[in-house]
């Protein structure tokens, strides 16, 4: 990216194409940053995705990390990383949690957030990508219609903070075998909001249940797999090292996978030169 002069607004593109779509938030992370220059230039923003953008895979929450650092380099402000995720998070919620590296604790106290790495256990994720196409109904709106309308949605807040406390010591014990109960169990909590809502929010597609159900098989076989499913129909598989050959193969040969990506835990958002 690069901020220019010339330029009449901010322009966005994502794999060669304007997002209009996407410009007022990166305008109001980059107007936090400009304003912390002392200038008012209008940038122009280029990203690439090597996954689906807008699928259920994350993309916005790896794009404002990458942003914020970039626009920071460019602008020379060369601010801390926790104010930088701060800045991020107005972008896209989680965004937060991606300017750190290993598995990241993000608490939000409505107005700011805090995040912290918590462990660099080298788990890994097998993602089964299932579907190319973007959501037609976006996270944060499809959050908003279950808030609204789901009878399930406040007990799934009010089970969150037992939830975290649990997983935050399963990662501190490295228990693989309880963090794999309360993932599963944490993720088809968010589900059955998202599906109980009114109108409801189908997410999964006939693969993404077969997946699911192939991963629990595994588990049962003593293979070190759980399943979680963000809001869309994407897979992910969350395995120890030593799994991650047979669970990518499995998964590459279910049919209606694309395709299988594995990615381990990331380093932060970082500017590469």
């Amino acid at each position: 990216m690069y901020f220019d002069p010339s330029l009449e607004r901010d322009q966005v593109h994502i794999n060669g194409t304007e997002d209009a779509g996407a410009t007022p938030k990166v305008s109001r992370c980059l107007d936090m940053l400009r304003q912390r220059a002392g200038v008012n230039t209008p940038a122009s923003v280029e990203s690439t995705n090597n996954f689906p953008t807008a699928a259920g895979l994350a993309s916005s929450a790896s794009g404002f990390a990458a942003l914020v650092r970039a626009a920071d380099a460019a602008l020379g402000l060369d601010l801390d990383t926790a104010t930088l995720a701060n800045i991020a998070h107005h972008g896209s919620g989680s965004a937060a949690r991606s300017m750190f590296p290993g598995i990241v604790a993000l608490h939000s106290d409505g107005s700011s957030v805090r995040c912290q790495t918590v462990s660099d256990w080298p788990l890994v994720v097998v993602v089964a990508i299932t579907s190319t196409a973007s959501k037609a109904v976006g996270s944060t709106a499809g959050m908003e219609l279950s808030r609204k309308t789901s009878p399930y949605y406040q007990a799934w807040i009010d089970t969150h903070p037992q939830d975290l406390a649990d997983g935050l010591r399963c990662v501190a014990e490295r228990d693989f075998e309880q963090l794999a109960d309360l993932a599963e169990h944490s993720c088809l909590k968010m589900h059955a909001v998202a599906l109980s809502s009114q109108p409801p929010l189908m997410y999964w597609s006939g693969v993404t249940v077969e997946a699911m159900r192939l991963l629990q098989q595994m588990r049962g076989a003593q293979v070190p797999v759980f399943f979680t499913v963000d809001a869309g129909p994407q897979v992910k598989a969350v395995c120890l090292p030593a799994a991650v050959d047979d669970v990518r193969d499995t998964l590459a040969a279910l049919p209606g996978v694309l395709d299988v990506v594995v990615a381990p835990l990331g380093a932060g958002a970082q500017v590469v030169k």
